[in-house]
């Protein structure tokens, strides 16, 4: 298939890109294969990351760096084949040509990220392999270019196969498995149940349109282990026949509250599902609580509503980023709770202040309009049809719930929602940025968390108008003229500094000692800082000649010192060994070129000794 028109157009333009006349070099086919696959993944919606579909475009992209490595390409190169590929499959798929500036960008951003691994990756491997005595690359070379340096474990095999060698994954295995123990053993969270619970069945979730309910107790568990009883005082994990408690899925976390039975009260601090079955997760207060029993199981109203006002306004969210930046956004994962939302999602670039404020009047107009929230249970293929969206990587069964919000949004999710869109009141973007390769996150506040929010930047607001003497309305204006004048003041005193150190400098000057033809200077100044002491050396070089200098200054019992030497003598004496010699004694050290280093310390009061040693340190070495 290399041989067809498409393809010789391609691997002619990365040959051309490559600066090579070989066509039939394999790694021209790799690169024009593998910009085709990218390019239409990238439209298709996905990004580079480390899970998933994410993850299988970014080892394509990995492995298509990687022969452009080979092919002697050391500057971003692959991004600029979207073009060629435009040109010979444009017209065939229009959306490709829709997207370019988009797939160009993403594979950009990817490839710069890349090519300092990659670099970096190959001086390794390269020199292990270049000592290795037998065929196999081992495991501990793979797991130190993964762990330390981020190359791909996959491309290292690539790289080993392709020079007749095999890797020992088993010792990488190991190597990985250590680590992971590792990071176990550092690990400060508390799982709340170790591993699966040998349960079985499905609890009915009626969480839907009621928060308390009577429910049979059908286990309970203590330690990861059945019991029949737990008492008071004990931690445990009780399931119930059916539940009113929302177990922790689709980004929402798990209900709180309480089942209570005659004389027992059993704390319910979150709900987790294995299988179809909720665990109710806390400890018994009071009382005891058996297998069989009947109990009341009371959510948590207030924590729930506030859990809903975040779940729903995440659906605006994602509908208002997807209109506003595009369709490529997708949603790569999210938590709800009941203090504020996160939404994280799949875009190549951080979303402009413009951007995020266009978002959030979009979600709070919705909420202004108060569309009902409606729900419908239906199939999978006719919930796509309706044009729901579906999340990647979610299992869905083939009845789904379809939760729409006006014709402004309409997504699968299982989650509990909002009647109405206005009952949110009001949606606050509290901040925007960047959490992986091609992944952002914003995080936010609904109903009363926003109001506080807003009322807390208010009063933030008002103190600010009070301290620059203005009112709320025009302190912005205030602080910037303030702003202004303290950088005004701020050079000004930065001339005054200078003018003092080239007075002083004069001074300092006629106080250098002849060793041997060369002028020695070690001086203690006060009152300056680091940056005026390098503008002195720089005057006392040059008016002394031949010279070898020292200068220090101590603030606050710290200890800045700075040593020059002029360009001559800088054969016989280093600027960064003549700074060490005095910072050793006075609790630091430092260092920098042969003719200028800078130190510290914290020995003040060993300053005037440390001084008064270098001429004769100087001439020793003359």
């Amino acid at each position: 298939n290399y041989e067809i028109d498409l393809f010789q157009a391609l691997i002619k333009a990365v040959a051309k890109l490559a600066g090579t006349q070989d066509l039939e070099n394999s790694s021209l086919k790799v690169v024009a294969d593998h910009i085709r696959a990218c390019a239409f993944l990238v439209v298709d919606g996905v990004v580079p990351s480390n899970e998933g579909r994410g993850y299988v475009l970014r080892r394509i992209i990995r492995r298509a760096l990687r022969h452009g490595h080979k092919l002697g390409m050391r500057d971003a190169f692959f991004y600029k084949l979207v073009a060629p590929l435009c040109e010979q499959m444009g017209d065939a798929y229009p959306e490709l040509n829709k997207a370019r500036a988009q797939v160009e960008r993403v594979l950009q951003q990817e490839e710069e990220r890349f090519a300092e691994t990659l670099d970096q990756g190959m001086v390794i491997l390269d020199a292990a392999i270049a000592g290795l005595k037998g065929k196999t690359l081992d495991g501990e070379t793979v797991f130190k270019l993964y762990d330390t340096y981020g190359f791909p474990v996959d491309l290292t095999a690539d790289i080993a196969r392709e020079r007749g060698l095999s890797v020992d994954m088993a010792a990488f295995e190991k190597a990985m498995e250590a680590q992971r123990e590792r990071a176990r053993a550092a690990s400060q969270f508390d799982v709340a149940y170790g591993g699966d619970l040998n349960v079985e069945g499905k609890t009915e979730f009626t969480g839907y349109d009621r928060l308390q309910e009577g429910a049979k107790v059908a286990a309970l568990f203590q330690d990861g282990q059945p019991v029949q009883t737990l008492k008071a005082g004990e931690k445990g994990i009780v399931v119930l026949d059916h539940s009113p408690f929302y177990a922790e899925s689709g980004g929402q976390m798990g209900d709180q509250g309480s089942l209570v039975a005659k004389g027992a009260n059993f704390q319910v601090v979150d709900t987790q599902k294995q299988g179809g079955v909720h665990l109710h997760l806390g400890s018994l207060s009071e009382g005891s609580l058996k297998v069989g029993d009947t109990i009341e199981a009371c959510v948590h109203g207030d924590t729930r509503r506030d859990t809903a006002y975040n779940h729903s306004a995440t659906h605006l969210l994602h509908a208002a980023l997807r209109k506003i930046l595009g369709d490529h956004v997708q949603q790569k994962g999210s938590q709800v709770g009941a203090q504020r939302l996160r939404f994280d999602f799949s875009h190549y670039e951080a979303v402009s202040a413009e951007q995020l404020q266009q978002i959030e009047r979009m979600v709070n107009e919705q909420i202004r309009l108060n569309n009902p929230v409606e729900t419908r249970v239906m199939g999978m293929d006719d919930a796509v049809k309706a044009g729901a969206m579906a999340l990647f990587g979610e299992k869905y069964g083939e009845k789904v719930r379809v939760l729409s919000m006006g014709d402004f949004s309409m997504e699968l999710c299982g989650g509990t929602h909002v009647a109405r869109t206005g009952d949110i009141g009001l949606c606050k973007i509290l901040s925007e940025g960047g959490v992986a390769a091609g992944v952002r996150r914003i995080e936010a506040v609904t109903g009363e968390v926003a109001l506080a929010w807003v009322e807390q930047m208010q009063g933030r607001m008002n103190n600010i108008a009070e301290l620059v003497k203005s009112d709320s309305e025009r302190a912005d204006e205030r602080v910037k003229q303030t702003l202004e004048r303290l950088r005004s003041l701020e050079k000004e005193l930065e001339r005054l500094k200078g003018k003092l150190a080239s007075s002083a400098g004069s001074d300092l000057a006629s106080q250098a000692v002849d060793v041997k033809g060369v002028k020695v200077l070690a001086a203690k100044l006060e009152g300056a800082d680091p940056k005026s002491l390098r503008d002195l050396l720089d005057q006392l070089k040059n008016k002394l000649g031949s010279a070898a200098i020292v200068l220090a200054t101590v603030n606050e019992g710290k200890i800045s010192l700075v040593a020059g030497v002029t360009q001559a003598q800088t054969k016989q004496i280093k600027a960064g060994e003549l700074v060490n010699s005095v910072a050793t004694q006075v609790g630091g050290k430092g260092g920098g070129r042969p003719d200028m280093a800078q130190a510290g310390g914290d020995k003040p009061e060993a300053l005037d000794g440390a001084l008064a040693q270098v001429a004769a340190w100087v001439e020793a070495r003359l």
